[in-house]
């Protein structure tokens, strides 16, 4: 079981592929990580980025894909439209399954992307994509539609372009998950605590891991939800602590 993450890298290692990684281990599936962006920052303070060329991204992509048989793929910090072109273009060319971590703003501030990708993930990824794991404020952008309360997250998941759940940190805990438009609300008690850098892709990417072990696309998202909430729980450094 060989997995993908395509993402930024946090030298942190609390998010981006570093944290990917470690949740793909920790699930128990072999994890590949293709970078898109260097990145320096911490849990605590965002400092800059330095974009990854388009042609260096999918050299990245084929050298992986020539050797491994890769199905599940999460992609996390795409910096341009012209980067998220590209990946949409190779998961087509490899028919993967993709999971999107819509990332625009890191947990410790600062702008991950180049501009407002909201337009460019809706044309040419979520439509290919099998599952989005946008926050409130991901999915606002994605459907331009104000979330204030359960029922507006019910709305939005409806106005966007693939499966979806939406994550309730900032809900009261409730988790919107829509799939094939029947709509499960997800509650979860809310930890007090600051280590929460990389809740967003430790979920996506504990959904891929799942996936990959033949778990359904339900099943995989309940059974990840637990694992980011138990991570939170032992969380430590700014960050998740996975604890199987």
């Amino acid at each position: 079981m060989i997995v993908m993450s395509i993402a930024g890298v946090d030298p942190s290692a609390g998010a981006g592929v570093f944290a990917d990684l470690k949740t793909f281990q920790a699930i128990g599936v072999y994890g590949t990580g293709i970078v898109t962006a260097l990145t320096s920052q911490n849990p605590y303070k965002f400092f800059s980025t330095l974009p990854i060329s388009e042609e260096y991204i999918e050299e990245q992509i084929d050298s992986v894909m020539d050797a491994y048989d890769v199905e599940f793929i999460k992609t996390g910090m795409l910096y341009s439209p012209e980067i998220i072109k590209l990946v949409s273009r190779k998961i087509k060319e490899y028919d993967l399954k993709a999971v999107v971590d819509p990332v625009m703003v890191a947990t410790s501030g600062g702008n991950l992307t180049k501009e407002d990708l909201a337009d460019a993930l809706n044309k040419y990824l979520l439509p290919k994509s099998i599952l989005t794991t946008p926050n409130i404020s991901e999915a606002e952008k994605l459907t331009n539609f104000e979330i204030k309360k359960v029922d507006d997250a019910r709305i939005a998941s409806k106005k966007i372009k693939c499966d979806s759940i939406i994550t309730g940190g900032h809900l009261d805990g409730n988790n919107t998950i829509n799939i094939d438009g029947e709509i499960t609300i997800k509650k979860q008690e809310l930890i007090k605590t600051e280590n929460l850098h990389g809740t967003g892709c430790n979920l996506s990417s504990a959904i891929v891991a799942h996936l990959a072990k033949n778990n359904d696309l339900k099943t995989s998202i309940l059974k990840s939800l637990d694992y980011v909430y138990e991570g939170i729980k032992n969380g430590n450094y700014g960050t998740l602590i996975a604890k199987l």
